[in-house]
């Protein structure tokens, strides 16, 4: 059985008969974890095992992990630093923090990779404009090379340890107030002008990222629809222009900033019709239900079923990870790195 395109959750610490159910349909292939799906590393190692065994080849499983706020997995888990934290290191000493980079990518992966999961939202990539509450410390840098070269490091980290990196959000959230879970947010710049925002794609791009989550962000400059469900946005600058061969994503599905654009199931074929591979629905079981009602067989072209298979997690993943030299080196690091206190600017003083 091929891999759907619908990327799936479920509700609790179990698979129960309605995931079951659920997670058998064909066009389902993939299913996003929570932290309400987590209590501690043995419980979600035998969920992710039970995902694994519905179907073969097994459904692949992903999560948001990128450090900082983001991070579904705590209690057992290196709590790891926000990105803006590795970023700071990196102006202190660009080869230092590169290589903490690249280390913190390595441990994300090998940890999650420990517990079944095949890949991770992360790196997100979104430049820090300081206007964005909903990105803030998760971007690396202002500066679009900066976070270039850490997105890089962090990717080739994360491949080291078998794990698919997939940056976020093409072409950029970084510039708008509004959240798009909760609201559509609007970019009113041109296409010119958003070339600071593209720029960190194109190495990455360049060193064969597996994965990239559109945003739910309007650039009306370019086309009205959000970047998640643009043909232009996908088809015509990511893929054709850009030349990116991997694996495509929409945002979640049920965010404020896809809701605007008619219901799940006019989304899901607008995010098929832009050239997504992955559609996620996320914290609603009916309109999943609704979706895969309206999918008719077959939707998975073989190009798309290509850039699935890169998204699954390669190689033994590595045992006795808390033993592990680089583990203990990396760990000791993060918590050098948290412990440092923020820069806070009196009034008055530079």
């Amino acid at each position: 059985m091929s891999l759907g395109p619908l990327m799936v959750d479920i509700a609790g610490t179990d698979l129960s008969a309605e995931d079951v159910a659920v997670l058998e349909h064909p066009q389902v292939g993939s299913v996003i974890l929570f932290s309400r799906n987590y209590r501690d590393p043995a419980q979600v190692a035998a969920l992710t095992a039970a995902i694994r065994a519905v179907r073969s080849p097994h459904l692949l499983v992903g999560v948001d992990h990128e450090g900082g706020r983001v991070q579904r997995f705590r209690e057992g888990f290196t709590r790891l630093p926000a990105a803006r934290l590795l970023g700071r290191r990196f102006d202190e000493d660009r080869r230092d923090g590169l290589k903490l980079a690249q280390s913190v990518g390595w441990l994300l992966a090998c940890e999650l990779r420990a517990v079944g999961v095949d890949f991770s939202f992360a790196p997100c990539v979104d430049l820090d404009y300081g206007v964005s509450e909903i990105i803030g410390d998760r971007a690396f840098h202002s500066d679009p090379d900066s976070v270039a070269a850490l997105g890089v490091a962090t990717m080739l980290g994360m491949r080291e340890a078998g794990m698919a990196a997939v940056a976020k959000h093409f072409p950029g959230h970084g510039a708008v107030v509004a959240d798009s879970h909760v609201a559509l947010p609007v970019d009113r710049r041109e296409f010119v002008d958003l070339e600071a925002d593209i720029r960190p794609y194109r190495p990455l791009i360049d060193n064969n990222l597996a994965g990239i989550m559109a945003a739910h962000v309007v650039f009306p400059g370019v086309d009205e629809l959000p970047a998640s469900l643009s043909r232009r946005w996908i088809s015509r600058v990511l893929r054709n222009e850009m030349g990116f061969h991997g694996c495509v994503f929409a945002d979640d599905l049920t965010m404020a900033g896809a809701a605007a654009f008619g219901d799940v199931v006019a989304r899901v074929h607008l995010a098929l019709a832009a050239g997504c591979d992955v559609l996620p629905i996320c914290n609603d079981r009916h309109s999943v239900e609704l979706a895969l009602q309206a999918l008719g067989p077959n939707v998975e072209s073989a190009a798309s079923q290509a850039r699935l298979v890169r998204m699954r997690a390669r190689g033994e993943a590595l045992a006795d990870l808390h033993a592990n030299a680089h583990w203990q080196e990396t760990v000791g690091r993060i918590a050098d790195l948290s412990a440092i206190p923020p820069l806070v600017l009196t009034e008055g003083k530079a």
